[in-house]
């Protein structure tokens, strides 16, 4: 077994032991116990633990473990998740409140097992080679195994180019592996086995809660603030981003008003008026009086730091949001905070995002097709489509794509994944030689529960969107990855087990009212959150990708170059120059061609970095000489 972790803070540590293996910055190593700067291990050295994360619960675990016996020698959620599966073995992870992956070897068993948090908030990748396993917080871990190849997965390009990431599971380099959210691996006698302990919950129609909307409010607001105090639990401050919108404003309010009345909060700025929040935070801040701090993110600061996203986050990106967000987690590091709890997840869980509404537009558009009144309700989700003529004028015919197709699974985002798809006409005729004959939305399929079809069409939508842009993008490039890239920990209360749980058995009509979204997360924080913040019409986040990412100067410019788009054989490379030329002239360039300038020049940033590593390759590259095979439990240090 290898355990290695590399480039996520300043406190390298590397330790070898006979059967275990931790390199790295504090990820998936321990260095907050008695014993130094090692891998934690039970008191009979016969279980070891390299772990990342948090356990939220852990004092009401460590107090039901020492009544069990188990002596404790740390004040650690780390010794708490060892001896919990000492005790319970796998079901400790239904136990456990929180968000981490784990490695833990039984050394007398000789077996390894790797688990990941429900929601999949803490990365775990994993390889093997034979009856050998590699594993990491990062992939770039993996890499410094001089025996792992690093290739791209051209299917996993297909995948990221049609829902913006790749399916649960995949990663963008062939071989290399991720845990799937609430999922654990145990690897034993060299053979892995992978098993579900947790999935996203979803209720049949006929088994929603029956209880008034006020009462569910009330239930749902006691479960958030006992979700956020239980993850302000840390030796340090802890502080709040503050975008200005609902979610993360409650969020603050529930912190500041509860639990810290000197609360520090921090917010993003930009200079382009069509991406600004800056209006909203400073009046949430107004009701709130937190000690506020603002970034304001230029577009020549993406595109300077859009090559140092993409050495974070691993993968393509089909947008330059994350950005921003490693900016804002580097201000706030140097600030001198370590912890900062965040708003993601209240829009999967609570019914909030557009995708949604839309969804349940078309499903009502259906049912009476000729009607020309039904179609303009997407003016309240859309407002910027009907001041365009143009785009006014093909609005039915593009959101009528499917319509009458909604008993498939797939309906709430079928015009989505087909419209980003068209991203594919750029990759190179060789790239698409190697894809598969078949459609890759049809391998989702592949990943919906029994009983899937038969659920309400919002019940499908949010289930779609927690399983795949949930984890594998926002809690991954938007999330985890741009915050530990500076050694800042975020913490998503929504996302707390307990409130998707509850949430899950909540009729859809108090989700969405009307078109009214997250109408019971309004209700739960009405008397945290003024009316205008939680009344605003939604915005999402976004950034700017083409006045960004294509301008003179950029770090990454030789790699837009014809020559080396030919050398890369990865894309059509006159399809790209005229793209690319498009995007410099400023032309009113569509979202679907935003996206491809943005995935395009992200591929080309990864193959230079993880495949060519022609840069920072002294940043990660260690010499190894260790390698530890699972059916050996005596290989030592070679």
């Amino acid at each position: 077994m290898v355990a290695v972790q590399r480039h996520r803070g300043p406190d390298e540590c590397g330790v070898f032991l006979d059967d275990c293996v931790a390199l790295g910055h504090a990820r998936l190593s321990i260095i907050d116990h008695a014993g130094g700067k090692q891998p934690m291990h039970s008191g009979d050295e016969a279980h070891w633990i390299v772990y990342n994360g948090e356990i939220f619960n852990y004092i009401e675990l460590r107090d039901e473990l020492r009544k069990l016996g188990y002596r404790f020698v740390t004040g650690s959620d780390t010794e708490v998740a060892l001896h919990g599966y000492r005790e319970w073995g796998a079901e400790c992870l239904t136990r456990f409140n929180g968000q981490f992956a784990l490695g833990i070897w039984n050394r007398n068993e000789k077996s390894l097992f790797l688990a990941r948090d429900r929601m999949g908030i803490r990365p775990l990748h994993w390889h093997r080679m034979g009856e050998k396993i590699v594993f990491a917080s990062e992939i770039k871990g993996i890499f410094a195994h001089p025996a792992v190849k690093r290739e791209l997965d051209y299917g996993a390009l297909d995948q990221t180019f049609t829902f913006w990431t790749t399916l649960p599971g995949r990663t963008a380099f062939k071989g290399v592996f991720e845990v799937k959210p609430g999922h654990f691996l145990k690897i034993q006698d060299g053979k892995p086995t992978e098993q579900c302990y947790w999935s996203t919950p979803f209720t049949a129609k006929s088994s929603f809660r029956d209880a008034h909307p006020d009462a569910l409010a009330e239930q749902a607001s006691e479960l958030l603030q006992d979700a956020v105090r239980i993850r302000l639990r840390a030796d340090v401050t802890v502080g709040s981003y503050l975008s200005g919108g609902l979610d993360s404003s409650g969020v603050s309010s529930i912190i500041k008003n509860r639990f810290n009345a000197k609360l520090k909060t921090y917010g993003i700025g930009f200079e382009d008026s069509a991406f600004d929040e800056s209006e909203f935070q400073r009046t949430m801040l107004v009701s709130l009086g937190a000690d506020h701090a603002q970034i304001t993110a230029t577009n020549k600061l993406i595109a300077d730091h859009f090559l140092e996203t993409i050495w974070h986050t691993e993968k393509p990106l089909l947008r330059t949001a994350p950005v921003p967000l490693l900016l804002l987690s580097r201000h706030v590091h140097e600030d001198g905070i370590k912890v900062v709890l965040t708003g993601e997840g209240a829009d999967e869980i609570f019914g909030g995002y557009n995708i949604f509404r839309e969804a349940l537009v078309r499903r009502f558009w259906a049912r009476n097709p000729a009607s020309t009144a039904r179609p303009l309700l997407l003016k309240r989700l859309y407002p910027h489509i009907f001041k365009d003529e143009s785009a006014r004028k093909a609005m039915p015919a593009f959101f009528r794509q499917g319509m009458s197709d909604f008993g498939n699974p797939l309906f709430s985002h079928l015009v989505r994944w087909n419209t980003t798809q068209r991203i594919r006409m750029f990759l190179s005729s060789e790239v698409k030689s190697q894809l598969d004959s078949s459609n890759c939305i049809q391998d989702v399929a592949s990943y919906l529960p029994g009983d899937f079809s038969n659920l309400p069409t919002l019940s499908k939508a949010q289930w779609l969107e927690s399983q795949i842009f949930l984890s594998n993008y926002l809690l991954s490039s938007q999330g985890d990855r741009v915050a530990m890239a500076n050694s800042l920990e975020i913490r998503l209360p929504y996302l707390d087990y307990r409130i998707i749980e509850f949430m899950a058995g909540v009729p859809n009509v108090w989700k969405i009212l009307g078109l009214n979204e997250k109408y019971l997360l309004k209700k739960a924080l009405g008397g945290f959150v003024p009316r205008s913040i939680a009344n605003r019409n939604k915005h999402p986040y976004r950034a700017p990708i083409a006045k960004s990412l294509l301008v003179a100067g950029v770090p990454y410019a030789d790699l837009l170059e014809e020559s080396t788009l030919a050398k890369c054989e990865l894309f059509d490379v006159n399809k790209v120059k005229r793209l690319f030329e498009m995007g410099r002239r400023d032309e009113n360039v569509s979202e679907t061609n935003e996206m491809a300038i943005a995935g395009i020049v992200s591929t080309m940033i990864m193959h230079d970095l993880f495949i060519e590593g022609l840069r920072f390759e002294q940043d990660w590259r260690l010499d190894w000489n260790v390698a530890f095979d699972l059916r050996n439990a005596d290989s030592k240090r070679r």
